[in-house]
């Protein structure tokens, strides 16, 4: 049987994430994931890729309230932000407005980061659009994710992968929303239409992998691997592929241990 074994939602793009118990689907991915994001003086995001010290700031949520904790000081900030300055951010080439934070949480990150930047919120008025290419709809839409609703990994791809490494590596590495249990290695590439409480997911688009996978989301220590092993075994097209992108196609609640169905073709 396959299930859910773990849930993960990163409330602040490419800042740690953590584990939830349920979570509401909504159009755009799990409930509150990646609706805030970090932006430099001209709008564009900024991403582990270029700050590896973004995996040490820790995430969650508490009273309603989002907090942040950066080893010894700690922010509090809105879990939404229901109006506010807004501003035009870019995300991978794709621009939406957004609402910025105030200015004492901005200034909060640019001590912590060590760069100017703003935090700003995505609210419920702005659609993100998917690509036409690869959407389901022309009514799909995402959050400040990279590209797609909610990232999907089966745990039997990562222990794949560990026994193939010299150090093992935990599953935060590569930054999924859903893990499940219970199917043989890298079968969500084959996972296109499944349901989880009677909700419809299809699977859309491989993952492509980044350097990020490379960074210790512990010490924001930056190596070669996971990504130098999976080039040699899943690699497609020159793009290193681990996860499925879903775009869900029903809203509701879906928690740790309910079972995933796959769709009959």
């Amino acid at each position: 049987m396959l299930s859910i074994s773990h849930l993960y939602i990163y409330p602040i793009k490419s800042l740690a994430g953590f584990s939830v118990q349920q979570s509401m689907v909504e159009r755009r991915g799990l409930q509150y994931d990646r609706r805030w994001m970090i932006v430099d003086e001209n709008g564009r995001f900024l991403t582990q890729r270029e700050f590896p010290a973004m995996a040490l700031l820790k995430t969650g949520i508490e009273n309603e309230k989002l907090t942040v904790i950066a080893g010894t000081d700690q922010l509090q900030m809105p879990l939404t932000l229901l109006e506010g300055k807004s501003v035009e951010v870019e995300v991978w080439g794709s621009r939406c407005s957004a609402f910025e934070a105030a200015e004492t949480i901005n200034n909060w990150f640019s001590r912590q980061l060590g760069v100017t930047c703003r935090a700003v919120y995505m609210p419920n008025s702005v659609e993100r659009k998917l690509d036409p290419a690869y959407a389901l709809s022309d009514d799909n839409i995402s959050s400040f994710a990279d590209a797609y609703p909610i990232l999907l990994i089966g745990q039997a791809s990562l222990d794949d992968l560990n026994g193939r490494l010299t150090e093992r590596i935990p599953m935060d590495r590569f930054r999924p929303n859903i893990v499940f249990s219970g199917a043989k290695a890298f079968a969500e590439d084959e996972m296109k239409h499944f349901t989880i409480n009677k909700m419809d997911f299809y699977g859309v688009k491989l993952c492509s992998r980044c350097i990020i996978t490379c960074t210790s989301q512990q010490t924001a220590e930056v190596g070669k691997e996971p990504l130098k092993t999976l080039a040699t075994y899943r690699n497609f097209n020159n793009k290193i592929m681990f996860g499925q992108n879903i775009i869900p196609a029903s809203t509701g609640v879906i928690s740790v241990g309910d079972e995933i169905l796959i769709a009959c073709k």
